[in-house]
C-alpha cells in the first residue's frame, strides 16, 4: 500500500484557479465518501484551506493513483482537468509524508511559522475519521503529524517574531509600552492595513482606538467594527495629548502631521513617551518629528527591516524543524516496517495457544482424578513456559521485522514455526501485503463503530503530468 497526496496551493496555482477547488464544510462528509468510491482509494482526508486544497489517501497501487484522484476532482467539481492539472502535484510515499509534517509544522505557508494550517489540518482529520474513511495508516500519521506541529512551535520560536508590517508595528510598540493594557491609540487612515494593525493593537490589549480619516463614513466603518471611536482627522490632530501611541497610514501626498503640531502637543503631556509608527508612502509625518523630546519615531523602513530581520530568523529555526520531521519520518517509516510483523505474532500466539489447549485436554483425559485446583495449577504452569519459550522469538522478529530484510525474516519466521495455515486463515494469503491489508481492513471497520483515536502526516512529490 501506499500514501500519496494530490493537490494545488497558493505556489502553483493562482486564486482564482485555486477557489474552484473549494470544499464547503457541509459538503465534505459527502465528498470524503465520494473520495472512497474513487479506485484504489483505502483511506482518504480532504485539507482544504484558502491557500490550499489536498486529497490524501492511501492506496493498495500508484499505477494511475493520479489519474483517479483528478477524475474524482473533475466529477466533484465539474470542471475540465485541462483547466487545472498544470496546477497540481502529487507526492507519494515519504515525500508525501514529509509534506504533510510540513504542512503542519507551517513550513508550508504563506507566512513561515503560522499556526492556523495546524487546527485546519486537525479539523480535517477529525472529520475524516467522524466519517469511518480513515484506518491504521492515517489514524497513526495525522496524530503523528498533529503532535510533531504542535512540538515545533512549543519547541522552537519560529511563530514568536512579527512577519507582516501591521503585526511588526505593533511588536514595536511593546518594546516602549511592554504591553498596550490602558493605552490609548490613534490610527490615521483607514485602509486595509489600518484595519489589521487595530486588530492586532486590540489583541494585545489596547484600550481605545480613535480611527481617524479623511472621510468620515470610512472611519466610521472601520471604528465600528471593533468598537473604537471615528473621527476626522482634522478633530484628531487637536486632541495629540489623549493618545499614547500614533499610527498613520492614509495615503496622502503632504505630511499629514508635522513636527510642529507634535512639538506643540507634546507640550501639553509633559514626561509621557509618545510612540508613532509611519506605514505610508510617501510618508505621512515630518522625520523632523522624531527630535521632539520623548517622541518615538519610525518608518516603514524601520517596520520592514524588522520584518525581514524575523523572517531570517524563522527561517532558522524552521532548520531545526525540518530535523524533527526527519526523526520523525524515520519512526512512520520504522512503524510501516512492523505494521506487517503484527499478524505474523498473533498467528504464532493462535498456534501456541491452540497446542497448549489439545495438550491440557488430552492429559486431562489420562489424569482424571486431578481436581479442579491441580488441573488450574497445571495449565496455569504450562501456560507460562508456553510464553516465556515464545517471548524472545517474537522481540527478535519485532526487530529484525523494522530492517532492511524485514520482508525475508518475516518469511523466515513464518516458516520456520509453519504459520502459513494460520495466516491463510486471517489474511487473504500469507503475503505481507495481505498482512498489512487485513490489519487495515480491521481497524478500518472498528472506526466506523467506535470513536477512534487522532492521526497523523505525510510528504511531497512532484508535478502531475498532463
Amino acid at each position: 500500500m501506499h500514501i500519496v497526496v494530490v493537490g494545488l496551493n497558493y505556489r502553483t496555482a493562482p486564486v482564482e484557479v485555486r477557489e474552484q477547488f473549494a470544499f464547503a464544510e457541509k459538503d465534505l462528509p459527502a465528498a470524503l465518501h465520494q473520495l472512497m468510491k474513487t479506485k484504489s482509494v483505502l483511506e482518504g482526508v480532504v485539507v482544504a484551506t484558502c491557500n490550499r486544497t489536498e486529497i490524501y489517501v492511501v492506496v493498495d497501487r500508484l499505477h494511475m493513483c493520479g489519474y483517479f484522484i483528478r477524475s474524482y476532482l473533475e466529477q466533484w467539481f465539474g470542471v475540465n482537468s485541462e483547466q487545472f492539472t498544470q496546477h497540481m502535484y502529487i507526492y507519494e510515499d515519504e515525500q508525501a509524508i514529509a509534506h504533510l509534517f510540513r504542512v503542519t509544522c507551517g513550513l508550508d505557508s504563506m507566512v513561515i511559522g503560522e499556526t492556523q494550517i495546524l487546527g485546519q489540518v486537525r479539523s480535517s482529520f477529525l472529520t475524516a475519521q467522524t466519517e469511518g474513511v480513515t484506518g491504521t495508516w492515517f489514524n497513526r500519521l495525522f496524530k503523528q503529524a498533529v503532535t510533531l506541529g504542535k512540538r515545533a512551535h512549543s519547541e522552537t520560536s519560529i511563530g514568536e517574531s512579527a512577519v507582516s508590517v501591521s503585526y511588526a508595528a505593533v511588536e514595536l510598540g511593546k518594546r516602549i509600552f511592554g504591553m498596550f493594557t490602558g493605552k490609548k491609540v490613534l490610527i490615521l487612515g483607514a485602509g486595509k492595513m489600518s484595519e489589521l494593525t487595530v486588530k492586532h493593537l486590540y489583541s494585545s490589549g489596547a484600550a481605545e482606538v480613535i480611527v481617524a480619516n479623511r472621510t468620515l463614513s470610512r472611519a466610521i466603518e472601520l471604528a465600528e467594527k471593533f468598537s473604537g471611536r471615528p473621527s476626522t482627522i482634522d478633530d484628531a490632530l487637536k486632541h495629540l495629548d489623549e493618545v499614547d501611541i500614533i499610527i498613520s497610514s492614509t495615503g496622502a501626498d503632504g505630511y499629514v502631521l508635522t513636527a510642529d503640531q507634535v512639538a506643540e502637543g507634546m507640550k501639553r503631556r509633559p514626561s509621557r513617551p509618545l510612540f508613532m509608527i509611519d506605514i505610508a508612502v510617501p510618508r505621512d509625518i515630518d522625520p523632523a518629528a522624531a527630535s521632539v523630546p520623548d517622541v518615538f519615531l519610525y518608518d516603514i523602513d524601520d517596520l520592514e527591516g524588522i520584518v525581514e530581520n524575523n523572517l531570517e530568523m524563522r527561517r532558522s529555526e524552521a532548520v531545526k524543524i525540518e530535523v524533527m520531521i526527519t526523526e520523525e519520518l524515520d519512526e512512520f517509516q520504522l512503524w510501516l516496517k512492523t505494521l506487517g510483523v503484527r499478524p505474523v505474532i498473533r498467528a504464532l500466539q493462535d498456534k501456541s495457544n491452540e497446542i497448549h489447549e489439545e495438550t491440557m485436554e488430552s492429559l486431562f483425559n489420562k489424569l482424571p482424578e486431578l481436581d479442579e485446583h491441580q488441573r488450574k495449577v497445571i495449565r496455569r504452569l504450562t501456560k507460562s513456559i508456553v510464553n516465556q519459550m515464545m517471548h524472545d522469538p517474537i522481540n527478535v522478529i519485532k526487530e529484525m521485522s523494522g530492517g532492511k530484510q524485514g520482508n525475508e525474516a518475516l518469511e523466515y519466521f513464518t516458516r520456520i514455526f509453519a504459520l502459513q495455515e494460520q495466516l491463510e486463515s486471517g489474511a487473504d494469503g500469507g503475503s505481507l501485503a495481505s498482512m498489512q491489508r487485513t490489519a487495515a481492513d480491521h481497524d478500518r471497520a472498528s472506526l466506523s463503530s467506535d470513536s477512534p483515536a487522532p492521526k497523523a502526516a505525510f510528504a511531497p512529490a512532484g508535478l502531475l503530468g498532463g
